[in-house]
């Protein structure tokens, strides 16, 4: 029985990056070579067992063969006879096709049959063998790793490869957990528009997202966005979440906050009114059919709908400020409201020249609802009970009272007026 050291922990140690995780692969063993040896089994679909000591994965050398579409549709093969060599050809990127024995501490031999070492070295995503068309998921993840590894470019024959695998609809098969993993994980890499461009140079973007992909093409306004084009603002709006190292909430309601502006009609462009209320209504369709987060999807459709006031609340007064706290749920929900407007300077700072301006807006919404929670609720309650009022007249005097705290505030402090915001125009 040998053990080896293979995939991320190998990549990253000879890139000189952490290592969080490691994978080990075991050759020449059964199941019941492991159990002997005190290894406990949790692999539903194939033999990987956890070390008595470390709990960390021990996966016996496999190989796997194409019995159906999309990545479930394989029969996985485990044995003694099953070498390293066999064993890493199913991997799908040759930087993960690596192998060093178990104590090897980043420097001696490698064992290498793929070349990983020197695409490290060259900086490229290429693929193991053509059994790399056999999993869908595989689209995804180069994609993550180029959001990842920003200094990478996939191989021609890869990207060749990728595009064959879409046309012949493999990407269709995506399960949809599947998708949203590797979508969200790509999202928190560092540079989130390098996914979407390797998707879309694919062709896999138009069957996973359809409803970003046709963001491409469509013009806004020049005034307001220098760089025109609606999906080079999305993708300069998710690396500006990524450098403000937004979660991942923020980072999906970046993500999906333009949609409607892919379904503006051709006669009204380059405006996009109404917008807010057709990406709240698209972006519903894609977290049902992704199985988003409840967290993500909750925060996505607040800044869909609400964004466009958002940019335009220097204009607001107190009314009008209060009723959009409420509606953005900020008096029960306060920490959200911080997401909510980081997603809002994203937006606001993802445009051509605009990176390093302040959004002003944010720091004007927070003071108004500083105001409102000033107001004592009970105090107002127990007044109006002394008035005779009840049911939805407390409310009414509760909001009142909201109000003119905010209209006091605005009154004693100096507003600067933020600089205009044009999404809907």
């Amino acid at each position: 029985m040998q053990i080896y050291m293979v995939g991320g922990a190998v990549r990253d140690r000879l890139l000189g990056r952490p290592v969080n995780d490691h994978d080990w692969v075991v050759v020449g063993a059964t199941p019941d070579d492991m159990v002997a040896r005190g290894y406990l089994p949790v692999g539903r679909d194939f033999p990987v067992f956890l070390h008595p000591e470390t709990r960390e994965e021990y996966a016996l050398a496999r190989t796997e063969r194409k019995s159906g579409r999309g990545y479930r549709g394989f029969v996985v093969q485990t044995s003694p006879d099953v070498t390293l060599e066999e064993d890493l050809s199913r991997r799908d990127l040759t930087i993960n096709a690596i192998a060093a024995s178990a104590d090897w501490t980043g420097a001696g031999d490698l064992f290498d049959p793929y070349g990983g070492a020197r695409d490290l070295q060259a900086r490229v995503l290429r693929h193991v063998t053509d059994s790399f068309r056999e999993d869908p998921v595989r689209i995804l993840r180069v994609a993550r790793f180029a959001a990842r590894f920003t200094d990478f470019t996939v191989a021609p024959e890869t990207m060749q490869l990728m595009r064959e695998m879409v046309h012949d609809g493999e990407a269709d098969h995506l399960v949809p957990e599947r998708v949203w993993q590797e979508l969200a994980r790509g999202l928190m890499e560092p540079q989130p528009s390098r996914m979407f461009d390797v998707l879309r140079d694919c062709g896999a973007l138009a069957v996973v997202l359809p409803e970003v992909e046709r963001l491409w093409g469509v013009p806004q306004r020049p005034e307001y966005h220098p760089e025109v084009d609606t999906g080079v603002h999305l993708m300069m709006v998710l690396d500006m979440a990524a450098h403000l190292q937004a979660p991942l909430a923020v980072r999906f309601a970046c993500l999906t906050h333009d949609l409607g502006k892919g379904t503006t009609p051709h006669d009204v462009l380059p405006r996009h009114i109404g917008h807010e209320q057709r990406s709240a209504r698209l972006l519903k369709a894609v977290c049902e059919r992704l199985r988003v987060p409840v967290e993500c999807r909750e925060l996505a459709d607040v800044v869909a709908r609400e964004h466009g006031n958002i940019h335009r609340s220097g204009d607001l007064g107190a009314a009008a400020l209060v009723r959009l706290l409420e509606r953005c749920d900020a008096i029960r929900k306060p920490a959200r409201l911080d997401e909510i407007l980081l997603a809002c300077e994203c937006d606001a700072r993802g445009r051509l020249g605009f990176a390093d301006r302040p959004y002003p807006q944010r720091a004007r919404i927070n003071a108004a609802l500083a105001a409102v929670q000033s107001v004592t609720t009970s105090s107002v309650a127990a007044h109006a009970a002394q008035l005779g009022l009840s049911g939805p007249k407390v409310g009414e005097m509760i909001h009142a009272a909201r109000v003119q705290a905010v209209a006091d505030w605005l009154h004693t402090t100096a507003q600067p007026a933020p600089e205009p915001r044009g999404d809907a125009g």
